[in-house]
């Protein structure tokens, strides 16, 4: 299996900082760095920071007052070793040739683990922040997005291995043959290029992906190695691992290419009545008002005006997170649940997939998933910190090291490395090799 944890520094229960010896800042640096060290205790893959461009006071706790996530992982990859470090930066309202050099600088400073999450941003208000009336149409942003990663990955290529000779003898410090132009000139972007910083450790910074739209879909099956997934039980989960597996090869590339991670919420107790009074009591803070908020934040569209113990309402057609929409809509409707159901279910996990129980029901239940092609590993969203996530690696880890399902130490040092994934050739060499008829360059 793969791990990846999804850090909010206030727990990903929107109430999880209440409970008894939880943080209750995600702008402490300690906080976060306890939290990437209990990570690395735990031979996780990945390190994972979100973003958002919107600061709402009825929001989620982590979510009104965050670190920029690049910085914060930049410096993270000083007091850590091994594990990947992730960050979101949004296509829509970011320019390629930055995300190019933060994400190069990145993987150099830390020797090969930085990873970037590529989002077109879902909330309308974020627009508000960026000289616009309102956000972008989603097909439109989903059309910029993959003209900018393309362009992303274009700049990581301008630069070969071996460029930077730095002969003192003869005075000549890069070998021009080894450095190129991009001259990329498409509908979104045009960008002469090269990128001013040297090819990076991994090739390209590993590609993460969340979006389940049927356009999120391609742009992941066509460029990212790591998707974060939205499921809520066994059967759908394995036909969408399926379905997301099935598109790669029409891009010349292996099902191994990619690495599916559902996110999932673990409240571990030492029996399942111990774990279920947890969820109660985390449960038990929450108001009508903050779980309404957050569940329209999440499904994208406003519930306000309908009846608590009333059936869930249809989305109506959005521009906001579409696969949020359809996953908790069709989940609602499948178990009958009213809206006060659907506001716990996406108060708990945020829309992800809640698992109660033991060490050993947990460990039982990644395994069915893990072996049953549903998943390549999971997302662990705990629903506080520390204490919740340190049961998690002490307690669920190990019993999955028993088994045979996780590492017990690193095979090496990048994060390609920890997801058994190649460093990158430069990728119009190994779409060539492929026989992928489609340009790198989208627009070009």
């Amino acid at each position: 299996m793969h791990m990846g944890v999804f850090v909010l520094g206030t727990g990903n229960h929107i109430a999880g900082w209440r409970y008894e010896g939880a943080a209750t800042s995600h702008i402490e640096l300690p906080v976060i760095q306890d939290i990437a060290a209990i990570a690395e205790r735990g031979k996780f893959d990945l390190l994972f920071i979100s973003d958002a461009m919107v600061m709402d006071p009825t929001d989620h706790p982590s979510f009104m007052c965050r670190f920029e996530p690049t910085t914060l992982i930049s410096v993270l990859s000083a007091s850590t070793t091994h594990i990947g470090l992730g960050a979101t930066v949004s296509t829509s309202f970011s320019e390629p040739f930055n995300v190019a050099r933060i994400f190069s600088s990145i993987d150099h400073i830390s020797g090969g683990r930085a990873a970037w999450n590529v989002v077109t941003s879902s909330n309308p208000k974020a627009a508000l922040n960026f000289n616009r009336d309102e956000h972008l149409e989603h097909e439109f942003r989903y059309q910029r997005a993959n003209e900018f990663v393309d362009v992303v990955r274009g700049l990581w290529d301008c630069w070969d291995d071996g460029a930077i000779v730095a002969d003192k003898a003869s005075g000549r410090f890069i070998d021009d043959r080894k450095v190129r132009t991009l001259d990329h000139k498409g509908r979104f972007f045009q960008v002469k290029g090269p990128v001013n910083i040297a090819r990076c450790p991994q090739g390209h910074p590993v590609i993460i992906q969340a979006g389940g739209s049927p356009t999120g879909l391609e742009l992941a099956a066509r460029t990212a190695d790591v998707v974060f997934s939205v499921v809520q039980d066994l059967p759908s989960a394995k036909a969408a691992y399926a379905d997301l597996k099935g598109r790669l090869g029409q891009y010349g590339r292996s099902p191994d290419a990619l690495t599916v991670l559902p996110g999932v919420m673990p409240i571990i107790g030492r029996s399942d009545a111990e774990a279920r009074e947890t969820l109660a009591k985390l449960q038990a803070w929450l108001t009508p008002t903050n779980a309404a908020t957050l569940v329209a934040s999440r499904i994208g569209y406003d519930v306000s005006g309908h009846p608590l113990d009333g059936p869930v309402p249809p989305p109506p057609p959005s521009e906001g997170s579409q696969a949020f929409s359809h996953v908790l809509y069709e989940t609602a409707k499948r178990e009958k649940m009213t809206l006060r159901d659907l506001y716990n279910l996406t108060a708990a996990g945020r829309g992800h997939w809640v698992l109660c129980g033991t060490p050993r029901g947990i460990a039982d239940t990644l395994q069915e998933w893990f072996e049953g092609a549903a998943a390549d590993g999971f997302n662990i969203l705990p629903p506080y910190f520390p204490g919740a996530f340190a049961d998690f690696v002490d307690l669920v880890v190990p019993e999955l090291q028993r088994r045979g399902l996780f590492r017990t130490a690193y095979q090496g040092k990048t994060l390609r490395d920890h997801l058994g994934l190649a460093r990158v050739a430069r990728l119009d060499a190994v779409q060539a090799e492929a026989g992928v008829a489609e340009p790198v360059m989208g627009g070009a």
